[in-house]
This record gives C-alpha cells, structure tokens and sequence, in this order.
C-alpha cells in the first residue's frame, strides 16, 4: 500500500518553517509476528520510498494526456477550418461584389475580420496538436532572439527590465523561426500578465548536455545535446494546483476576457513537433521559469529568411483547374472564386470522381487542386495515378 507522509511534526521539531516542508510518498508493508497462542504480539514495518517513481509515471501520464488532448485539438481545428474557409471565401465574395459605400459592407468586413480571429485561434489549435505546417531551417537561438528582441519591448511594456543572456556556442537547432517567435512571444506576453506591478523578465540561452542523472529524473526525455531557451519572470508565481494544467487548452487562470488559454498549449505543441520538451518551475510569489530543450545539431546555421516579395496585383487565369475536394461547401465556394478569377473549373467530390472526371473530359487540364485526405482515394494517390494518362498537368495539394 501507498502512504503520503509529510514532514510536518518534524519541521516543527526542528524549527523549520512551513514553506520548507516537503511532502514524499512511501509504499509500506506491515507484517505481524505471532507468539505461541497465534496471537499478533508484534508489528515488523518496512518503508520504501518511492516518491521518485511517482514523479516519473506522473510525468508519462501527462504525456499521454497532452498526447490524446493534442489529437483532438488538431482534429477538431482541421474540420473548423474547412468551415472558416467557406464562411470567409462567401464573405470575400460578397465584398468583391459591393460597390463601394453599400451600406451592407460593413457588415460583411466585420464577417470576415471575425473568421480571421477564429482562423488565429484555429492556428494556435493547430500548433498544439503539433499539426501546423513548418519551414524548417538550421538556426541559432541567439541569432532569432536578437531579431525578437526589438519587437518585445512594445509588447511587454516599459514598467519591465528585460534581461536576454546569449550563451556561447550554443550550436544550432532545426526549428522554424516563425514558431521559435510564437514560443518567446506567447511566454514573454505571459510574464507580463503575471506582473502588473513591473519585474523582471530574462531570456537566456545555453548549450546543456543532458546525461543519466538527468534522466532518471526526467524518464521522457533521451540522453543528448540540447540548446537550452529559458524564461524567467519575477511574478506571482503558479499555485501548484495548476501547475499540471498549464499546458491544456483553454486552461486559464486570468480573469474572464483577459486571454484565450491558448498561448501556453501553443509553446507546448511547437516544442514538441520540434522534438524538444519543455518544463515549468514556479512557486506562489517567486516568479516562474519556463526551461525549453530542443535538440542540438552539429551543422552551421543555414541562410536567413528570404525578404517578403512586394505585393502585386493578381493575374487573371485562363487554364484549365480540376478541382478535387469533398467537403461540398469548400469545392463550391473555391470554385466560384477561381471563375470569378478567370479559370475554367471541372469539380470532382472524391478521389474516385476525380479519376472519372479526368478519363471523360477530352480538353487539357492544367492544374489539379486536391484535398489531401479524402474518402476512397487520397489526393496523394490520386495524383501519382493521374501522373501517367496526363503527365503535363500539374498538382496543388491543400489541407484543413
């Protein structure tokens, strides 16, 4: 059997103060010794502690927790993006078709800066179940925190000193930079909600080689090279009561309308599409650090991000587009904007009418927009039985 002891009375004892008390778990086993008459004249007590092993089946079951959470997310923001995008799509069209002052107008902008509010939340959704799309490069940390750090000021204000240590030699990481900026950005807005009165908010990064004492401690993460990034504030500190819940979407401990509970289960879920792990250390009214370790790569930091190219009109099309989608809503609706633009449009609602479509249709067609995952034939097979009755015809695939 298990039994939580804590210390209580011997902190009393020795005079040590409430706050220094420490709680660990014991599996004891307690066996009666008989005299002759059978009866029970003594008890023989064994303690064996096994607090340590509590930490680390605790550590997997929220890991399978935030596994299982983060499958449902991503699955959930999928299909709602499937309906973000005709809501927006009819939005976009029924703009384009207002004259200019048509007292409706306002209405539909209003629509459509709505679904983009929705399609944020959708994406951050998505960074959770570790489903957001990625463009991967070699990078150094100090190298992109020096980049955010010129933005970061704004956001956190100027009632905060912000302190951001570069290690040395920190070597590099494969991540996307855009999501390495959410990471920072999501935690440094969070740092600042946790100090209304101003502090301290440091930023540092460092190259750390985890070995088997770390392990033990930590069973859920392999033995290797990792670059630390570490933030810590100087604010109120997490109750541990929601400690194991941080990471948990739409788990919120601020006042009503002041945050989506969204911003921490995103760090979480890019942190772990990069294959890295993230720990939280923080006691009420001593502040917080979030620890993230993502795996050290031996090769030199790649190019920097490519410049935005300006914005140009669009070019109206003349081709032929076999559109493939099976959500009805979304293939008539992109169907309908990619004719407005000039396109001649065949839809087909699956795989297998794709292919019927494509067999009984005697023109050239151009470009084949497919969904990826679809019912009796998926866009990528699709595609590659396509390739050889019309080789000229090239493929976009989209997904939710």
């Amino acid at each position: 059997m298990g039994n939580r002891f804590d210390r209580a009375n011997f902190s009393q004892c020795i005079g040590q103060p409430k706050e220094k008390w420490e709680t660990f778990i014991v599996e004891k086993t307690i066996t009666p010794l008989r005299d002759a008459d059978g009866q029970v004249s003594h008890l023989i007590s064994n303690d064996r502690d096994i607090t340590d092993r509590r930490r680390l089946e605790s550590q997997l079951q929220m890991a399978h927790k935030m596994d299982a959470i983060g499958r449902l997310a991503g699955g959930v923001a999928h299909d709602f993006n499937n309906l973000l995008m005709v809501i927006s799509a009819y939005a976009e069209l029924m703009q384009d078709s207002l004259a200019t002052g048509h007292p409706l107008l306002r209405n539909v902008q209003e629509i459509m800066k709505a679904s983009k509010r929705a399609a944020d939340l959708t994406r951050q959704l998505l960074a959770f179940g570790r489903k957001q799309m990625q463009a991967l490069q070699l990078l150094d940390l100090n190298h992109v925190l020096k980049e955010i750090s010129k933005m970061l000021p704004r956001l956190i204000g100027e009632d905060f000193q912000l302190t951001i240590a570069h290690g040395r030699n920190i070597g590099c990481v494969r991540a996307d930079p855009m999501q390495i900026e959410q990471i920072v950005m999501n935690l440094a807005a969070n740092a600042r909600d946790a100090m209304p009165d101003g502090g301290k908010l440091t930023i540092e990064t460092a190259s750390i080689g985890l070995d088997e004492s770390y392990v033990q401690k930590h069973s859920i993460v392999p033995i290797g090279d990792y670059v630390l990034l570490a933030v810590t504030d100087t604010g109120q500190g997490i109750a541990p009561e929601h400690l194991s819940h941080i990471f948990e979407p739409f788990y919120t401990t601020k006042a009503e309308g002041k945050g989506t509970g969204l911003g921490l289960a995103t760090v979480y879920g890019i942190v772990k599409q990069n294959g890295g792990f993230i720990w939280v250390y923080s006691e009420p009214g001593l502040g917080t650090t979030f620890k993230i370790y993502l795996p050290r790569v031996k090769k030199e930091a790649g190019a920097a991000r490519p410049a935005p190219k300006s914005v140009q009109e669009t070019p109206r099309g003349l081709e032929t587009i076999l559109l493939v989608e099976d959500e009805t809503a979304v293939r008539q609706s992109t169907g309908q904007f990619l004719r407005l633009n000039g396109y001649t449009v065949i839809e087909a609602k699956d795989g297998q009418d794709a292919l019927h479509v494509a067999k009984n249709y005697s023109g050239t067609i151009d470009l084949m927009i497919t969904d990826v995952v679809m019912p009796h034939l998926g866009g990528a097979k699709l595609g590659a039985q396509l390739a050889s009755t019309r080789p000229v015809m090239k493929v976009l695939f989209i997904s939710g």
